[in-house]
């Protein structure tokens, strides 16, 4: 296996300063930032549902809305990932979940493809979940999946609460992304009948 399973970025632009570290056989740990709070709290459940680790600090103009922020730490992640699984010899590279909260349920449908395409389907039930505006939920899984050059398919198949709405997405997608990207002991080439991803 080439792949490093690991990677740094560092992001600067005139409206954030991000630095992201992933460590895709970690210890299931968030630390760190993004600057608002309840994106945090699913960034923690990120890291716990696929195993991996992820530490970020993140100085964005948050004083202008939440947007540039929570998009480039998409756009960071979704580098990190693409480095971290290399040449993605002997890993599993697709996966699905489905994960309810409560009364909500989300599938998530996942391939290291090598071609960043989002699909995205759900309509969140309030604009806001504390400091989060929901749309940047699809916004931040788009820079995620254009950056990681992964096909990713999230749909909120249904739910009432907002904040449950929301946590089962990022939860079945940290499911789908952790067993993806998880090596399969004896594969030991490329899993793509052109040989490249």
């Amino acid at each position: 296996m080439t792949a490093p399973r690991k990677a740094s970025v560092q992001r600067t632009t005139g409206e954030t300063a991000i630095s992201l570290e992933l460590d895709l056989d970690g210890t299931g740990v968030f630390e760190g930032s993004s600057g608002v709070g309840f994106f945090d709290h699913m960034l923690s459940a990120l890291a716990r549902h696929s195993g991996f680790a992820l530490k970020l600090t993140c100085q964005g103009d948050l004083h202008v809305d939440e947007h540039h922020s929570l998009e480039d730490i998409g756009l960071a992640l979704g580098q990190a990932l693409d480095r971290a699984v290399g040449d993605k010899a002997g890993m599993t590279r697709f996966a699905h979940a489905y994960v309810p909260l409560d009364e909500a349920l989300s599938r998530v449908v996942v391939d290291f493809s090598g071609r960043g395409l989002l699909v995205f389907r759900g309509e969140f039930r309030r604009e806001r979940v504390g400091e989060l505006p929901t749309e940047m939920v699809e916004e931040f899984w788009r820079a995620v999946a254009t950056k990681a050059q992964i096909s990713l398919h999230m749909e909120l198949i249904y739910g009432s609460n907002a904040h449950h709405q929301v946590e089962s997405l990022f939860k079945a997608a940290a499911r789908a992304l952790g067993t993806a990207t998880r090596l399969v002991e004896g594969q030991k080439g490329i899993p793509s009948t052109k040989g490249v991803l």
